[in-house]
């Protein structure tokens, strides 16, 4: 099961821009309140600060429990023994302002960067009559958050590709990432979220929770003007991906070597193992022969891309967690690009 609720989906996440792409899959209308997590048009700047992300990140001391003789103890443990708490000096929990909920802990060299700076004010920098903001939200009870900055309107490629340029902003409280700027492409068909571009380096911005940190933030904002280009950017590698032919052969080949039935020595798999690879491998080959997301540009590169992308959003396994809630988790931590990568890199081998 997911760990939010949806109820707090519900009133934790913000959803933009619903007249040009629908409600998200957890709308439930007898959960929403009297002010809707969902906004026909863009979400407006200070509605993000006041729904989202009106508490700080706060430090507070950690202190352990030990036992202690009657002149310093300050109560008794659960045992009825003589304690007394005492600070740990080089350690630190970050908790919210508002209820104390404690999201993570660590040296006094962590600082926290702060929702509203870092991800509110450094977006509403660059936003404009061509940008707007499209959704954010909260996880894991506040201590991972995103603000998402797209086009308001679909763009199509000559191939037939329709995609919207994204920048997305996200942190976290609990040590599960850095600070990072990242562009992202989402293949309107069937909303997967691709980093962009596949064959370039660089394209995420990352900045480390350190008490130094504050000075890269003017660098932040740099690297957030690049969703200007992206459009352009994505548009040619769809070109160059759409123009590389893949015969049935090499798509066959390709299989073999991404979802193999042998290990790294040859040997057949065994247990479990080749029952899942050939599941797989049948659902791959699904996609890309008849889902109307992936099937129109079998044959070529981008049509195996978009066979791998579409697997890893909506057929694999999920445990522990909704796949939508997997899924923009694994769009923060940057998963779903590192998986197109090795995707491409296994095919340019196979065509090579």
């Amino acid at each position: 099961m997911s760990r939010e609720t949806l109820e707090h989906l519900n009133s934790s996440t913000l959803i933009g821009n619903t007249n040009a792409r629908g409600t998200a899959w957890h709308y439930r209308a007898d959960l929403q309140a009297e002010e809707p997590n969902h906004y026909p048009g863009p979400i407006p700047v200070e509605d993000v600060r006041r729904r989202l992300f009106d508490w700080e990140a706060v430090s507070r001391p950690i202190a352990v429990e030990q036992v202690a003789d009657l002149d310093t103890m300050t109560h008794l443990n659960e045992y009825g023994v003589p304690a007394r708490w005492a600070t740990v000096s080089d350690k630190q929990a970050i908790c919210r302002s508002d209820d104390d909920h404690v999201m993570g802990i660590f040296s006094n060299g962590y600082a926290a960067h702060q929702y509203d700076t870092w991800l509110v004010t450094t977006v509403a920098n660059i936003l404009d009559d061509s940008l707007s903001i499209s959704s954010a939200g909260l996880l894991r009870t506040g201590a991972v958050a995103w603000v998402e900055v797209s086009v308001p309107e679909s763009i199509t490629t000559p191939e037939g590709v329709e995609f919207r340029p994204n920048l997305l902003a996200t942190t976290s409280f609990d040590g599960s990432i850095a600070t990072t700027f990242k562009r992202t492409i989402t293949d309107v068909v069937c909303d997967n979220t691709r980093e962009a571009a596949l064959a370039e380096t660089g394209q995420a911005f990352k900045v480390k929770h350190t008490k130094y940190s504050t000075a890269r933030l003017v660098d932040a904002r740099d690297a957030l003007a690049l969703v200007h280009t992206l459009a352009e950017d994505f548009a040619a590698e769809i070109q160059q991906q759409c123009s590389q032919q893949v015969p049935a052969a090499s798509w066959r080949r390709f299989l073999d070597a991404y979802v193999p039935r042998t290990d790294q020595v040859g040997h057949p798999l065994s247990g479990k193992a080749p029952t899942l690879a050939d599941k797989k491998r049948s659902t791959l080959e699904r996609l890309y022969a008849h889902d109307l997301r992936v099937a129109p540009w079998a044959g070529t590169a981008h049509g195996v891309i978009q066979a791998v992308n579409t697997y890893e959003h909506h057929e694999g396994t999920v445990r522990g967690a909704s796949r939508a809630e997997r899924n923009m988790l694994r769009t923060i931590a940057g998963d779903f690009g590192k998986t197109d990568r090795e995707a491409l890199a296994v095919l340019e081998k196979v065509l090579a």
